[in-house]
């Protein structure tokens, strides 16, 4: 009787699709983007804020522009292109500082989780002079 239960569990287990879990899928490599130009590429210090246009390629939709390590408002243009909102506090002092694009991480739905790692391009550097 026993054999016969566990048979009959069996099956019904394999005919409701039931499936042994599984570990989460590690997330994946995204697309790393790259920056070309910056325009402007410099600013004098104490002037009012500024759009930086920056072109490259691979930006993704909901691409982030850091300036100097901060996140900056980011407008998409276009896969190769994107626009940030540059403060004048900023620029306050000379220097010379890093420009880089975040295309932020996906989280996968589902069981087995999944998605795609963040990635940053190359740093490009800005001149304040």
């Amino acid at each position: 009787m026993k054999i016969t239960a566990i048979l009959l569990l069996t099956l019904l287990c394999a005919a409701c699709g039931y499936k042994s879990p599984t570990t989460a899928a590690a997330p994946q490599p995204g697309t790393t983007p790259t920056i070309s130009q910056l325009s402007p590429d410099s600013a004098s210090s104490g002037t009012s804020g500024f759009m930086l246009t920056v072109n490259g390629s691979s930006f993704a939709s909901n691409a982030s522009v850091s300036f100097n390590g901060a996140a900056m408002q980011t407008t998409f243009v276009s896969g190769s292109q994107i626009m940030a909102a540059i403060p004048a506090s900023a620029i306050a002092t000379p220097a010379t500082v890093a420009v880089t694009v975040t295309n932020p991480g996906t989280m996968a739905m589902g069981p087995y989780g999944g998605g795609t790692l963040s990635e940053t391009s190359a740093a490009v550097n800005f001149t304040i002079n």
